[in-house]
């Protein structure tokens, strides 16, 4: 049976903030190859609404950005989230790095750079600020998962409910949360949630069709709408 390969249930998200395309095409390119998955922005505006909608488990942060400075850019992430941030910039100056790294950035790299060294420093940043996190939480809408845990919550105007999820249906679940808007094929989620099974493909539906009722059961209702001829996306259906 054929899979597709490179989706894993821990593998992180970067954003890339940068607004030279080239640069920023390239630093995904790497990240990639190394197993992150990635997303990105050209403007501090777009940034910010994708750490408050994604979540990313690191920023790379360019300095000169068209709309915001990175070092107010960076005050403004800092208001809400710990998200470990690495610098980017063309300015070689002590003074920006300790300003960078007293307002918060984990690291600073220098441009121009070699994208394999940047990637090193993702992975030696994440390693570092994971080591040291109570406990990693994901979370979209109602929904929040803790993945040091094993525990899923569904939170309502009523209070929070411990979702009882087998195994396979909590990494189903963390794959949807951790990329809220992608739609998953089939393939995908089985490879993600279950690697070594050779289960076919359409079992993952068994399993998204239980994910969906306990979900329900705890006030989430509408959550994981099939995508014709694809698979399925963590969404809410039209008709709830």
């Amino acid at each position: 049976m054929s899979r597709s390969v490179g989706l894993t249930m821990i593998s992180s998200l970067v954003l890339v903030v940068e607004d030279d395309e080239e640069i920023a095409s390239l630093l995904e390119k790497y990240l990639a190859r190394a197993g992150y998955r990635t997303t990105k922005a050209s403007t501090g505006l777009a940034a910010l609404a994708h750490v408050q909608r994604l979540q990313p488990d690191l920023i790379l942060l360019d300095i000169g950005l068209p709309d915001i400075d990175g070092f107010d850019l960076l005050t403004k992430v800092r208001g809400s989230s710990t998200v470990p941030v690495i610098f980017l910039s063309a300015m070689d100056d002590s003074t920006d790095k300790l300003l960078g790294l007293k307002l918060g950035a984990d690291d600073y790299v220098t441009k121009p750079f070699n994208p394999q060294e940047v990637v090193a420093r993702v992975g030696a940043v994440l390693k570092r600020t994971r080591g040291v996190a109570a406990s990693e939480v994901i979370r979209h809408d109602g929904v929040e998962v803790q993945l040091d845990s094993h525990i899923a919550i569904a939170s309502t105007e009523t209070g929070r409910l411990e979702l009882p999820l087998t195994a396979t249906e909590f990494r189903l679940l963390v794959c949807f949360v951790r990329s809220p808007f992608k739609t998953f094929e089939r393939a995908s989620l089985l490879d993600a949630c279950m690697p070594e099974s050779d289960a076919l493909d359409r079992t993952v539906d068994t399993h998204i069709a239980n994910l969906r009722r306990k979900l329900a059961n705890g006030g989430q209702e509408g959550y994981i709408v099939a995508v014709r001829g694809i698979g399925y996306r963590f969404a809410r259906s039209t008709g709830v």
